[in-house]
């Protein structure tokens, strides 16, 4: 992957990502560093579950941290919403799916999708199916469990 591709960010999201970057730095690294010193300080690591568990963990935040990094630095902010009522990146997004229920979403870029957010991958089926419509359309989207209709109820 190139590390000159932008990655485009709403304000919302490049905060979120500042933010999980000072958590992991500030309080989980630390916190992993101090479980392996704690580890090792009984001597011999080998067959030893939890060190194997924590050095795991520890590899994994350092993973996550260089990520977040790169796309922080490559980050493009984008403003939200619709003013020409066309779903698009940053767009707010309600609908209503076939069992009546009624959601607002925002799309953005997959690097700072979360689904119980309420902020939906443009890259996802349901994202990509919403981009380019308009308030009142209808998409179908296939899921694992079947297809789903959505009603366009606004898009802002």
């Amino acid at each position: 992957m190139s590390t000159d591709r932008h990655v485009r960010l709403t304000a919302d999201g490049q905060t979120r990502l500042q933010e999980e970057l000072r958590e992991l730095r500030e309080e989980k690294l630390p916190a992993l560093l101090e479980r392996i010193r704690g580890t090792t300080a009984n001597g011999d690591v080998n067959d030893n579950p939890e060190y194997e568990g924590t050095k795991e963990d520890l590899m994994n935040t350092e993973a996550r941290i260089a990520e977040l990094e790169q796309t922080l630095d490559r980050a493009e902010i984008i403003p939200e919403g619709s003013p020409d009522g066309i779903v698009g990146l940053g767009s707010h997004v309600t609908v209503r799916d076939d069992e009546d229920i009624e959601e607002t979403w925002i799309l953005v870029a997959p690097e700072e999708a979360s689904t119980p957010d309420g902020r939906i991958s443009t890259d996802s089926p349901v994202g990509q199916a919403l981009m380019g419509r308009t308030a009142n359309d209808s998409v179908t989207v296939t899921t694992p469990g079947g297809e789903i209709t959505y009603q366009i109820l606004a898009v802002a």
